[in-house]
């Protein structure tokens, strides 16, 4: 372990500041994502012949390699956070848009029909009521989009130690330290995997409706998970 946490000082952090910077390049372009695939979505379901084509954009966007964009990027945005974080958040949104949509058209007709009963507009039923009942699916997503992008932040060291912890690979073969390299990997790996604990944590506070997963009973009838969420959102 000697020098595991021996970071070299051209980094210009300590260990903690690379993580902290590495967890902010990862998770403000999913934040983005998240927020520019809301109205994306709503779009999308609302008008069905836009779904194919944004598909079909995010799937070409998707296939673009990181480095391909940091060419593109990198005479307007220069060698900074940013030339790395616009591909990310462009990455995250091809994950959510698709996850969004698809949690969205799922919510049953019953629900929506009893929703516009009970006077809500489009827009209020879209927030308060198709929103809730697609948390699940949009977790899901959300956790793919994360640990995609806690993955993706190091290959920013490409353009002037942009990479945070991915930083460690490079420093790692200059100095001939390969405790660098392990420091880096084990590191991110594990940023990943607590990220998507708190994501799953997150989901569960955020959906007290669903069932959770209990010892082995018999089956009783259970409530349906869409009308409990259109009753809490009634309240």
């Amino acid at each position: 372990m000697s020098g595991f946490f021996d970071i070299p000082s051209d980094l210009q952090h300590s260990y903690f500041g690379l993580i902290g910077l590495h967890l902010r390049e990862a998770l403000l372009p999913v934040l983005a994502g998240l927020v520019l695939a809301l109205p994306i979505a709503q779009l999308c379901v609302r008008l069905r012949w836009l779904y194919p084509p944004v598909l079909w954009v995010t799937t070409v966007i998707y296939a673009i390699p990181s480095l391909a964009f940091f060419v593109v990027l990198i005479d307007y945005t220069g060698q900074t956070e940013l030339t790395v974080m616009i591909p990310l958040t462009l990455y995250s949104l091809v994950v959510l848009v698709p996850a969004i949509v698809d949690a969205v058209r799922s919510v049953p007709q019953e629900t929506l029909a009893a929703a516009t009963a009970m006077g809500f507009g489009p827009l209020r039923r879209y927030v308060q009521v198709q929103l809730p009942i697609a948390v699940p699916a949009i977790i899901a997503g959300l956790r793919v989009a994360t640990v995609s992008s806690i993955s993706l932040v190091s290959v920013g060291t490409l353009i002037g130690n942009q990479g945070a912890l991915g930083n460690l690979l490079a420093d790692a073969m200059f100095y001939h330290r390969p405790e660098l390299a392990v420091n880096s990997v084990v590191t991110t790996a594990v940023l990943a995997i607590l990220v998507d604990a708190l994501l799953v944590l997150l989901r569960n506070l955020l959906t007290p409706w669903m069932p959770r997963r209990t010892h082995t009973k018999p089956k009783a009838e259970q409530p349906d998970p869409a009308a409990l969420a259109l009753e809490d959102t009634a309240r």
